[in-house]
């Protein structure tokens, strides 16, 4: 016979399972009697019988789900022996199932990497708990945490297994929740219900759906001009939500800029900043605006745009410039006051007082600036010019601003001034005194006259002539005489002068300039010939040929110092040159006969003897006082003889000339004085000339 119980399972040891004496309907004292025993179909005894009262009791715990697994029905089979007779009794035992086993996820957290750009409807599956129990007892639903974005669908098998699965329902957005925090519960049919949770951590992977944002939209620096290299103009921030290459942000200059701000400005592609890296000038540009865009490193590139205005403030870092409009760089000498010489045109790059110009010449100069309006001067002259009195002018015209500390440039204007011909010529000397030796040779100069005319050019080319000076003898021409060189004022002796005929010259000499209409002046020249010793003395007394001598009678009882005769003699040149000087040369008796050395008188030394000869001869030279001196003789013969008429002859002629001795020696002695004091006046005049 079979018996059958039911027990739940996890029942404590000796619960209570059936009483076999009871329902094999058997006593118990002769079940005890028949030595009972309990064999198991198992290895393990769940079970034991109390031969005593015939009941059967729990041994071990039994765990259905450890035994049956997911089998609906678990039994656990029972052999009852008894012996004396043997018989055998089979005993099945169905363990019933309890509700002592939740449901249980594989893990308590789950991950799920989800793409936001994934399409609505896209289900994940989970992977499901178990639950070992069976039946009722065992997971029958899902339960999800309440969300915004997934629902959880279960996808029941043939099998009864329930797989959970989450459904997109609404679109994902990193940026706005990148990460998503569901609980999904697990919950069996017990009653009690037994649960079981999971977390489910969805991390939402990122999409370039969203391009770089600038805080602001545009952005505005001040910097002044000239800021060194380097120097931060802002620094941009731009944020993008994407995360990783997504997110990452390269900034740039738009292409939209110039090539000449690209060379100005620069950004770091990584921080945004923007600095100088040229030469900001004020006067090139006031205002600049950049253009910046932020890329982010996503497929495709997101970008976005945003402006940058740099206001530069000006600083006074021109000078003024100085242009001229109109220049002349000569002027005519004789140009009245106001003339204009340049028309200036003054400006500066600089704005504000910075670029307000004022302009000045030196006043110690003839010209002055006259302002004719806003940035235009010019240039006039004040006073009259004098080109020989400065001939040429360098004018600095100094142009300074207002600036702080102000700047200023000065141009030098160079003005040559250009010649008239309001000078007539000069000479060095009023009047020239000249001497000039007689007998001068042919083409040798006198003097060089020498005048300057401080114009210039063509009006200072001068042309000298000779004039005949007014009061002189009209006819001595002068230019009989000399010549003068027409352009280096030499005057030359066309003519050798003769002492004895001219002694003295005088004319003018006329110079010209080459100006038109020509200016002229004069010079009188002064020509004392010099007397040289060209003449040897002639005598005048006795006269005799050129081979005879003149003879002369005297008394043997001449008494000394008696006069014999007068040897006279005059000399064409005058000075030193015509002082004469008579010398007895030779004579028959040197000793009888004596010769006076300034007036020729010879005259008896001795009384005459009877020795003495009847003839003398005397040989008397005259000589004057030149260099070398030149010298006349003459040769004399004195008879001594007793008065006849011959004596008689000899002494009128002796008597009649000696009455015209003495005015003959007067004349050469007034002629003598006039000379010498005429040379010495004129030898003092000269002296103080020169002095």
């Amino acid at each position: 016979a079979q018996i059958r119980y039911s027990i739940p399972e996890e029942l404590t040891r000796g619960a209570f399972v059936g009483n076999i004496a009871k329902d094999l309907g058997t006593d118990v004292a002769k079940l005890a009697a028949a030595n009972l025993q309990v064999l198991s179909d198992s290895d393990s005894q769940y079970f034991s019988v109390n031969v005593n009262t015939g009941i059967i009791m729990v041994s071990e715990r039994i765990d259905r789900e450890q035994l049956c697994g997911q089998n609906p029905r678990c039994f656990l089979h029972l052999k009852l022996a008894i012996e004396n007779p043997v018989e055998f009794y089979r005993i099945e035992v169905e363990i019933l199932d309890i509700n002592d086993n939740p449901p249980e996820f594989p893990s308590d957290e789950v991950s799920l990497r989800i793409y936001e750009l994934a399409s609505l409807g896209a289900r994940f599956p989970i992977q499901p708990a178990q639950d070992p129990d069976v039946g009722t007892n065992t997971l029958q639903t899902y339960h999800l945490s309440a969300n915004e974005n997934f629902n959880l669908n279960v996808k029941a098998r043939t099998d009864g297994g329930k797989f959970p699965e989450l459904v997109l329902e609404r679109a994902l957005d990193r940026e706005l929740r990148a990460f998503h925090h569901l609980v999904l519960t697990a919950e069996d049919g017990g009653s009690p219900p037994k649960s079981s949770k999971t977390h489910i951590t969805i991390q939402v992977l990122d999409a370039n759906d969203n391009h770089p944002v600038f805080d602001r939209p545009s952005y505005g620096a001040r910097l002044v001009e000239n800021s060194p290299l380097g120097t931060l103009v802002v620094k941009l921030n731009a944020t993008d939500v994407d995360e990783g290459p997504n997110g990452d942000i390269r900034y740039s200059l738009s292409s939209h800029n110039s090539a000449a701000l690209r060379q100005i400005f620069a950004i770091d592609e990584q921080t945004g900043e923007i600095r100088v890296q040229g030469n900001l000038d004020f006067e090139e540009a006031t205002v600049y605006e950049i253009e910046v865009e932020a890329k982010d490193m996503g497929s495709p590139t997101m970008e976005e745009h945003c402006s940058v205005v740099v206001e530069i403030t000006d600083v006074n870092d021109n000078a003024p410039e100085v242009i001229l409009t109109s220049f002349s760089s000569s002027l005519s000498e004789d140009a009245p006051p106001g003339t204009v010489v340049a028309v200036i045109h003054v400006r500066d790059r600089d704005s504000g007082d910075q670029g307000k110009v004022q302009c000045h010449v030196s006043p110690d100069l003839p010209f002055q600036l006259r302002k004719d309006y806003e940035h235009q001067y010019s240039l006039l002259t004040s006073t009259r010019l004098d080109r020989e009195h400065v001939a040429y002018y360098n004018v600095t015209v100094s142009a300074s601003d207002l600036g702080s500390p102000p700047l200023s440039r000065h141009t030098v204007l160079p003005i040559a001034l250009a010649d008239v011909n309001d000078n007539a010529p000069q000479f060095e000397q009023a009047s020239y005194e000249v001497l000039v030796a007689e007998n001068n040779p042919v083409g040798s100069v006198l003097v060089t006259v020498s005048a300057a005319d401080p114009d210039s050019e063509q009006n200072s080319c001068l042309s000298y002539s000779i004039l005949r000076a007014g009061g002189t003898d009209p006819g001595l021409d002068p230019t009989r005489y000399l010549s003068i060189h027409p352009t280096n004022g030499q005057v030359s002796a066309k003519l050798p002068f003769d002492y004895e005929q001219t002694t003295y010259l005088q004319f003018h000499v006329e110079v010209s300039d080459g100006g038109s209409p020509a200016l002229r002046n004069r010079t009188l020249v002064h020509v004392f010939i010099v007397d040289q010793n060209d003449n040897a003395p002639r005598v005048h007394f006795p006269r005799a040929g050129e081979d005879s001598a003149s003879q002369f009678r005297i008394s043997p009882s001449t008494a000394p110092p008696a006069l014999i005769t007068k040897v006279v003699a005059i000399d064409a040149d005058s000075g030193r040159n015509a002082w004469l000087s008579y010398n007895l040369v030779e004579a028959t008796d040197p000793g009888l006969f004596s010769v006076a050395l300034r007036s020729g008188e010879i005259r008896i030394t001795r009384a005459l003897q009877e020795t003495d000869p009847s003839a003398h001869e005397l040989l008397v030279v005259v000589r004057d006082a030149g260099d070398p001196p030149l010298s006349t003789a003459v040769t004399l013969v004195v008879l001594v003889e007793e008065k006849g008429p011959e004596a008689l002859q000899g002494s009128e002629a002796r008597a009649t000339d000696g009455g015209g001795l003495p005015t003959i020696t007067l004349y050469l002695i007034v002629s003598l004085v006039l000379i010498s004091t005429v040379s010495l006046v004129g030898l003092a005049a000269l002296g103080v000339r020169c002095l």
